[in-house]
This record gives structure tokens, C-alpha cells and sequence, in this order.
């Protein structure tokens, strides 16, 4: 008798160890994800150009991010205009703008959510492009592969 009761709770005692363990499978990491566009790509002075950046944390849309503010510049040129953005729908954020001076020009989204930080950038053209600058998108990309191979203890 002592032994099947002694089975019993062993047998008990593996179910519950089994149910609570199941329990406690960790949910997968979400991450803060922007997805920056401009179009179009390559446009003529004065015609309009729609930035978006689509913000995402896992699979849900952020419509109430911290804060979405573009950096926009003309390559070489220091000075720096940011604007504040507001949400649009389905956790896109949205600015539309025309420039009078033809160039390459850039734009970071600098995008805070979820206490994280995401700020990726992207090159676009107004007319004739100008000089590139020097660590524009080759040097950007070294960076972040270095960084994330720093981050993975490579």
C-alpha cells in the first residue's frame, strides 16, 4: 500500500512540475522596428516627398510612440532641421516636404517607444545630386555590423 501511494504522489507531483514548467516558457524578445521610407526617391526640386517611418514592437503597430522626430540634411551641410511627427494611421508616422535646393540629402527617424530607441537613416535625392559624404551609408552599415557583432560577444 505505502508503495502506491508512494507512486501516486510521485506521479502527482510530475504533473504539476510538468503543467508549471509549461508555464513558464519564456515569450519570444520583441524589438523596437522602423522601417524608414521616402518617396519618392529621387525627386525634382520643389515636388513633394513623403517620409514615413512604420513603427512596429514585435508584431504590434506603435500608434502612441514617446516621440518620432526627422533629422533632415543636405550632404556636407551642418545645418540639421528636425521635425517633430505626428502618428497617421496603423503606426506610421508621417511628414511631407519639398525642398528648393537640389542635392543628396539624408533623414534619420529618431523614433523612442517601449523604452527603446531606433533611429535608422536613409538616403534621398532632389534634382542633380551633390557629393555624397564621406561616411554617409558604407560607413553607417560598418558601424552597426561592428556594434551588433560587439552586442552578440563577437
Amino acid at each position: 500500500m505505502k508503495k502506491i501511494w508512494m507512486t501516486l504522489i510521485i506521479v502527482v507531483a510530475s504533473i504539476i512540475s510538468v503543467a508549471c514548467s509549461q508555464q513558464e516558457v519564456e515569450e519570444e524578445p520583441k524589438f523596437l522596428d522602423v522601417q524608414l521610407t521616402a518617396n519618392p526617391v529621387k525627386a525634382q526640386v520643389n515636388e513633394e516627398i513623403t517620409f514615413e517611418a512604420k513603427v512596429t514592437y514585435g508584431s504590434e503597430e506603435v500608434k502612441d510612440a514617446d516621440e518620432v522626430k526627422f533629422e533632415i540634411w543636405r550632404s556636407n551641410d551642418e545645418d540639421h532641421e528636425k521635425i517633430m511627427a505626428v502618428h497617421s494611421q496603423n503606426g506610421i508616422y508621417r511628414l511631407k516636404k519639398s525642398f528648393t535646393k537640389e542635392g543628396t540629402y539624408y533623414i534619420i527617424s529618431h523614433v523612442t517607444a517601449r523604452s527603446m530607441h531606433n533611429m535608422p537613416k536613409i538616403e534621398f535625392i532632389v534634382g542633380k545630386p551633390s557629393e555624397p559624404e564621406e561616411n554617409s551609408n558604407s560607413a553607417d552599415m560598418e558601424m552597426d555590423s561592428k556594434q551588433e557583432k560587439e552586442h552578440n560577444g563577437h
